[in-house]
């Protein structure tokens, strides 16, 4: 088997070493139900009051605003569905950006039917939200914006301190999706301006099946699991302890290497692009140029198939990804790309690669030379590329 290059960490990420050895003792060990009264469940209780703080800390929150979920997806659906109905009788507007992770838009779509309208606002050519658009786009009947902080696809950041301005001035409600920013990125709450905001363990080197939902002291909305009193009862079932100690140190690990992280990832991303973008023609990078997740290079190269790109890719030991890991098995180009302006046939030849801290330079230069004979190849066979060379000559 040949090494494997793993590129496609906005999909998912390795669960560090440090990560595990704190989970294993709440397996069996440590395995009180924190909702007990006994010894050996206050144990478990005092891991999950410890991992709350550690994330209130790294978001400059109160720990009490921290409610532990099943992940992103979990989070995102509860702050949508939530918000709404409390705030039904102030109104029915929701707005939120085309480039949103699809547990936002089918939670919108979803939210439509139930008789809520949506403003789906569109970002320019390098993914940002138009904050002119936005302040048009608020109704007196608006009582929810939800703007991801980060987009999972081709990286850009958004100027989320605005956005949280602009709801603020007009007494809205902020949700931001973080789930790709969450340890990548420095975030204050209280700085921007947040109501809300999603984030998920397994993005930054945590277990998969755990999340949290940051909801501001004295945001009013309902409960979205009913049952037990868990989570304040806000969020019934009893809690995944290993989960919870493990994203609470996963988030520990992140904040406290986040700088050394992102200069390396970087240089590194900033290396292959400079590479790819000199050394293969008919290459375009999607997302913004500096204004973007210190991992994510996305790119566009005509006249091939993502998806034969990524099966070839897969042959050399290099996992990438065409776009959100959620959508993979769909033939449709993605929805970020189509927002951003490229036309279908462009949108279809992506690739997204997401680095992490033990990606190296030796691999990114495989990676490349790799890149360089799949695209030559697959354009080989393209008769939409024949006819593109015979006519430039």
């Amino acid at each position: 088997m040949k090494k494997l290059i793993y590129l496609d960490n906005a999909a998912t990420t390795k669960t560090a070493p440090e990560v595990v050895e704190a989970m294993l003792p709440y397996f069996s060990e440590l395995y009180g139900n924190p909702s007990s009264i006994y010894s050996l469940a206050g144990e478990s209780k005092k891991a999950v009051d410890h991992a709350r703080e550690i994330i209130a800390g790294a978001l400059g929150a109160q720990p009490e605003e921290i409610y532990f979920t099943a992940g992103g997806t979990e989070s995102d659906n509860w702050a949508l569905k939530a918000a709404a109905e409390f705030y039904k009788k102030k109104g029915n507007h929701i707005i939120t950006t085309k480039i949103e992770h699809h547990a936002i838009l089918h939670t919108c779509q979803w939210l439509e039917k139930q008789g809520f309208e949506v403003t789906y606002l569109n970002v320019d050519e390098n993914g940002v939200v138009k904050l002119e658009e936005l302040k048009k786009a608020i109704r007196p009947t608006t009582i929810l914006i939800s703007v991801m902080y980060a987009n999972n696809e081709i990286g850009t950041i958004q100027p989320i301190k605005e956005i949280g301005e602009i709801a603020r001035e007009h007494g809205i409600l902020f949700h931001t999706d973080a789930v790709q920013a969450f340890g990548q990125l420095p975030i204050q709450v209280d700085d921007c301006h947040i109501d809300m905001l999603s984030a998920s363990g397994h993005k930054l080197n945590g277990p998969k099946g755990i999340g949290f939902l940051y909801i501001r002291k004295g945001v009013k909305i309902r409960s979205f699991i009913h049952g037990g009193a868990q989570e304040r009862k806000r969020r019934a079932g009893t809690e995944n302890v290993p989960g919870i100690v493990g994203l609470g140190k996963a988030v520990e690990r992140a904040v406290s290497t986040r700088k050394e992280r992102a200069d390396k990832e970087k240089e590194l991303r900033d290396y292959l692009i400079g590479r790819v973008l000199k050394e293969i023609p008919y290459t375009r990078l999607n997302g913004h140029r500096t204004m973007r997740l210190p991992n994510n290079a996305n790119f566009s190269f005509q006249f091939i198939e993502g998806e034969s790109l990524l099966i070839m890719l897969d042959m050399e030991g290099i996992c990438g990804s065409s776009g959100s890991a959620c959508t993979s098995g769909s033939l449709d180009p993605s929805h970020v790309l189509l927002a951003i302006g490229l036309p279908h046939e462009i949108a279809h030849g992506s690739l997204r690669l997401t680095l992490s801290e033990e990606t190296t330079k030796e691999e990114l230069d495989f990676v490349v030379e790799s890149l360089k004979k799949i695209i030559d190849r697959l354009r080989s066979m393209s008769p939409l590329y024949e006819d593109f060379v015979k006519k430039a000559q």
